[in-house]
């Protein structure tokens, strides 16, 4: 047989007849006196079973340590193998379809936010913030919440989320403050008023830490995309939660 013979016989491409001589899981036939390779009837029986193994998800090295294992033991190993990879396989995409469901039984609530996909606790949270609005604030207070949603840890995640449900309330008043110290300096009154309304809705359970300037990461990138007076107030806010924080540890003892 001819190497187009012998792949539309065992149904594989030439390609890959020529791939597993390659890889020495075919060893190379005699050929004819034309250059041409001529295959049998043990060519034919050992390529059936490489496609056979390959079919069940076995990799090229897999399938070598099989064909040389001569009492079939390595075979079993690798399909119980196999078998487990496949088990964990089958969790893991049981597990991303339950999520999937609840996403899109959330959308066909209307409840699916913009910054989706989300947790549900954090799906729950922005729908009680309302649509979407014009505020500069309120987006990136949408962006930050998202990013926190995937960087702190599942159990932290969902004891902060629920806490912060209580402030959704009095969201729009913090924005609204925010927003008009777009455009003003550190030192502006406004400032003063804006941090107590946001240190107001700050929940106590927090703890509420104030980053040291120029400490890089999450905190510098926060407070270097607001501008100055924005930043000045929310500083303000966390160091007056924190005052309140104390004065209520102090007044337990």
């Amino acid at each position: 047989m001819r190497i187009g013979e012998i792949a539309a016989l065992v149904g594989v491409t030439p390609r890959a007849v020529r791939h597993y001589h390659q890889s020495g899981l075919l060893p190379e036939p005699p050929r004819r006196a034309n250059g041409y390779r001529e295959y049998g009837i043990r060519d034919a029986v050992l390529l059936a079973r490489i496609r056979r193994l390959t079919e069940l998800g076995l990799g090229l090295d897999e399938v070598r340590g099989v064909l040389a294992d001569d009492e079939g033991r390595g075979l079993v190993e690798v399909l119980r193998e196999l078998e487990e990879d496949l088990a964990r396989q089958e969790a893991v995409i049981r597990e991303r379809r339950e999520r999937l469901g609840a996403l899109l039984g959330r959308a066909r609530e209307g409840l699916l936010p913009a910054e989706g996909p989300v947790s549900e606790e954090l799906g729950e949270l922005l729908a009680g913030l309302g649509p979407v609005s014009d505020s500069p604030m309120a987006a990136k207070d949408r962006e930050i919440l998202a990013l926190l949603d995937t960087v702190v840890p599942e159990e932290d995640r969902a004891k902060l989320i629920g806490l912060l449900h209580g402030t959704a309330e009095y969201a729009h008043e913090v924005y609204e403050r925010l927003d008009a110290l777009a455009g003003a300096e550190p030192d502006d009154p406004r400032v003063a008023e804006a941090a107590r309304v946001l240190a107001d809705v700050l929940p106590d359970e927090v703890g509420w830490e104030l980053p040291a300037a120029g400490a890089g990461g999450l905190a510098d990138a926060f407070f270097g995309d607001l501008a100055p007076a924005q930043s000045a107030a929310v500083r303000l806010a966390l160091r007056l939660a924190q005052d309140r924080q104390r004065e209520r540890r102090e007044g337990e003892r």
